[in-house]
């Protein structure tokens, strides 16, 4: 193979794999993690920082890292972050030395992102696999948003639009996955299918953060 690189058919190189879950609010990309991460898949698990505040049962550091704006701030001006993006006006990002860190030890990384985020990452690497959770409906999609009761009529309005025109991403995705209404171990299922399918290529992914 080019570049120099010697490979060995009978002992090829398992590397580390970047892993995106995302999809439109709504779309279960918490619930579809949380379902791999009981399974006891070992990977490493992203945790996002965020500026808003936890919601009910959210823990800091195990769902997100919570932070004030000031703080965010200051990672964003230290350049700690490999992606960041205002979402419905509060801050989101990922932090670069966790994910670093994650690759070095040779563990598969899976993080979960926004729309926005995920096409930030696939400009910046390349190699990330970026997986698009969809609800079976657009009506079972809005209902999940309905049921959630976290915001007011405008705020769940201005979701609703943006997960409409978030859908209409699905294409720049490398694969997507339907998690349907009471089949959430089927979508787990098929995402780990997809991960172990990624390991199997004849050229491996090779993800490079420097």
């Amino acid at each position: 193979m080019g570049d120099g690189v010697v490979f060995d058919p009978y002992n090829p190189q398992v590397t580390p794999l970047l892993v995106v879950i995302s999809g439109p609010s709504g779309v279960g990309k918490d619930s579809v993690v949380q379902r791999i991460k009981d399974r006891g898949a070992q990977f490493h698990f992203v945790v996002t920082a965020t500026s808003r505040p936890p919601r009910p049962g959210e823990q800091h550091g195990i769902d997100y890292f919570f932070v004030s704006p000031e703080e965010f701030t200051e990672m964003i001006r230290d350049d700690e972050l490999l992606e960041h993006a205002v979402v419905y006006g509060q801050y989101k990002g990922i932090p670069k030395q966790q994910v670093r860190e994650a690759l070095a030890s040779g563990k598969d990384v899976i993080m979960r992102l926004d729309v926005q985020g995920a096409a930030t990452v696939k400009q910046l690497i390349p190699e990330a696999i970026l997986i698009f959770l969809s609800a079976a409906s657009e009506e079972e999609l809005v209902e999940r948003l309905r049921k959630r009761r976290t915001e007011s009529d405008l705020q769940l309005q201005r979701r609703i639009e943006t997960a409409r025109q978030e859908m209409q991403q699905r294409a720049e995705f490398d694969y997507v996955v339907i998690n349907g209404q009471c089949k959430l171990d089927v979508a787990a299922d098929h995402v780990l299918s997809i991960i172990e399918a990624e390991h199997h290529k004849a050229r491996p992914r090779q993800v490079d953060l420097t």
